[in-house]
């Protein structure tokens, strides 16, 4: 009776699986064109309800953008636990396709250790880019165009992987954009350095902290057993934002923690602030899960000229939600940093030898 009992629930799980098949949804390729529209869409959301949240709390000189970043994350690490508690993840139907199976991880306490880095270096780069964009949202995007001049330098020094010759060479490019964005011209006609110092103090902070971590999770990634008993990318990334939560915590105590009485009683009251914080956090969430599924699928010029674009159309949206226009030094030294952004992505490959033909 006991093996007719399992034959029978084998059948009936069989059968479900099937029924699910058919159910699949969209074809891939509809599927990957509308996780591009939904990542492109969440960054841009994203930024809006960022900067609405901080508009909520007082701006970049309340005290509580720290706060803002750590809650941003905390409902990260709530989303993560409802996808766990009801064992689904519901980022596919963004494609039009069915939810995928998302278990609980088999990570061991070794193995959270071993990602401490990880997520340290994830919600450094969540927390400084959270400050870039409070300072001033348009200028800030523009200094974190300039990543891969960090990326380059810490993998050389860090990581022993140094960017090839012709990329180094692309770095300038990108270095003499975002200088010459931070250029104003005087009402004499000379020019002058002129930005927001937020914004570029703390781009570049956010740009370092994301060097590391690209080079962090390659090294946690290699060891196979980790990557086994995480169970995908999926449940790493919910892991990352978990513990990044808590290691931003006490930081957040302690360099704003005389304001917490006054966030707590502003998030009791203000349904704006609610929303926005929210929304921010779930935004932020899906939309890199999202890139996650577009970006595995698509080959590396596809994924760099992606990325070229979300960083332009997310300039374009927010220059238009806060009704800020860029000045014209802006408008120039965005557009040279962000294609020699594009050009360090593809030089490798346009100028790759192309392969003899055998005799």
């Amino acid at each position: 009776a006991s093996s007719r009992k399992q034959l029978l629930n084998r059948v009936h799980s069989n059968f479900y699986q099937q029924q699910i098949a058919k159910m699949a949804g969209a074809p891939d390729s509809v599927a990957l064109l509308l996780f591009f529209v939904f990542w492109y869409a969440g960054n841009m959301k994203y930024n809006e309800y960022n900067t609405a949240a901080l508009g909520a709390v007082g701006g970049k000189t309340s005290g509580l953008t720290m706060t803002v970043a750590t809650m941003q994350l905390g409902v990260c690490a709530i989303y993560a636990l409802i996808m766990w508690a009801v064992k689904l993840n519901p980022a596919k139907l963004f494609g039009l396709q069915m939810p995928e199976k998302q278990n609980f991880p088999q990570v061991t306490t070794a193995d959270l250790i071993k990602s401490i880095p990880l997520a340290f270096c994830a919600a450094g780069a969540h927390a400084a880019t959270v400050f870039a964009l409070g300072g001033d949202p348009l200028f800030g995007q523009i200094v974190k165009s300039a990543e891969p001049v960090v990326a380059a330098i810490v993998g050389t020094v860090f990581y022993n992987k140094a960017p090839s010759f012709y990329k180094v060479c692309c770095l300038p490019i990108i270095v003499g954009g975002v200088a010459f964005a931070s250029l104003k011209k005087g009402d004499d006609g000379s020019y002058a350095l002129k930005f927001d110092t937020t914004a570029l103090v703390f781009g570049m902070i956010a740009n370092s902290f994301a060097a590391f971590k690209g080079g962090e999770n390659s090294k946690l990634m290699a060891d196979k057993g980790v990557a086994k008993r995480y169970g995908g990318v999926g449940n790493q990334f919910a892991v990352t934002q978990m513990v990044g939560f808590l290691i931003l915590l006490p930081i957040m105590y302690y360099v704003e923690g005389d304001m917490l009485p006054t966030f707590l009683e502003k998030l009791k009251t203000d349904s704006t602030l609610q929303f926005n914080l929210g929304m921010s956090g779930l935004c932020f969430y899906l939309y890199n899960e999202l890139a996650t599924y577009t970006l595995k699928v698509t080959g590396a010029v596809t994924a760099s000229v992606a990325n070229t674009a979300k960083r332009v159309l997310v300039m374009v949206y927010m220059a238009a939600v806060t009704g800020k226009v860029l000045t014209d030094e802006q408008k120039m030294g965005s557009a040279i940093a962000i294609c020699g952004v594009l050009l360090y992505s593809l030089i490798d490959d346009l100028l790759k030898p192309k392969k003899g033909k055998s005799d």
